[in-house]
């Protein structure tokens, strides 16, 4: 990687986010209005341990997995739109390598990740009135790791799409299960077998383990740092493969 090319494409990434009112709200705004409805339909709700409400057993979970999915949609999107516009074929022809140009993607969506998770994570403890044993902050950095996953597993799927239609179908495939199987539903102690062995090879379910252990422990716990590990090492893999991939244009 190279310091200079990574910086500059980092800023463009974000001077065209920032130009974007739709992404923007899309990724800022969507998010609070999502808690805001879950807060209504579940705060009547009693939840499985004595005290708490069902809100906050998914208010906690959906603040990991709504980055996530938001941040896997844009960054497939965006990437689809660089390659057949053909910006993506005018940049590698210049100095910047594929890595550089992943990773400033990867910056720049991160930071778009960490405003996001932040925002939603103030509405929901602040306003919404989300109670968990554990810190807050906690809630903010898994929520902002598990949108950088979404942003890497994004960049990499990006490569078999040919259209921004197609980049949308994706979602059925790498999205949906991972929230069928990651325990929001179902815990996975009460999934058949092989339903329980899919879920442990899926990184999500890894970053909803975690918000569960900050959900009913005070400190971090070594599950929750193990789960982290996880999820950063599956970011890692995903943007690696996202380079060996990556087409200059769409065949």
């Amino acid at each position: 990687m190279h310091l200079r090319q990574f910086t500059a494409t980092t800023h463009r990434i974000l001077r065209q986010l920032l130009g974007d009112h739709r992404t923007v709200a899309m990724i800022l705004v969507v998010p609070c209005i999502l808690m805001v409805l879950l807060y209504f339909m579940f705060d009547d709700s009693p939840g499985r341990i004595p005290g708490t409400s069902r809100f906050d057993e998914i208010g906690i979970i959906m603040l990991g997995i709504l980055p996530f999915v938001l941040m896997f949609i844009t960054t497939s999107i965006a990437m689809v739109r660089e390659r057949t516009s053909g910006t993506l074929e005018r940049l590698l022809t210049t100095p910047l390598g594929k890595l550089d140009l992943l990773a400033g993607y990867g910056a720049a969506f991160s930071i778009a990740a960490a405003a996001q998770a932040t925002l939603a994570s103030a509405v929901a403890f602040w306003i919404l009135d989300l109670d968990i044993a554990g810190a807050a902050i906690w809630v903010v950095v898994i929520a902002v790791l598990v949108a950088i996953l979404g942003v890497a597993l994004g960049l990499f799927f990006s490569a078999f799409a040919r259209t921004e239609f197609q980049a949308v179908q994706f979602i059925p495939v790498v999205v949906i299960p991972q929230l069928l199987l990651c325990g929001l539903f179902v815990p996975r102690d009460q999934m058949a077998d092989w339903l329980d062995w899919i879920s442990g090879i899926l990184p999500v379910t890894y970053a909803v383990d975690a918000l569960q252990q900050v959900a009913v422990h005070a400190n971090p716990t070594g599950q929750m740092w193990r789960d982290l590990g996880v999820v950063v090492a599956f970011s890692v893999v995903a943007l690696c493969l996202g380079a060996a991939t990556l087409r200059r244009t769409t065949p």
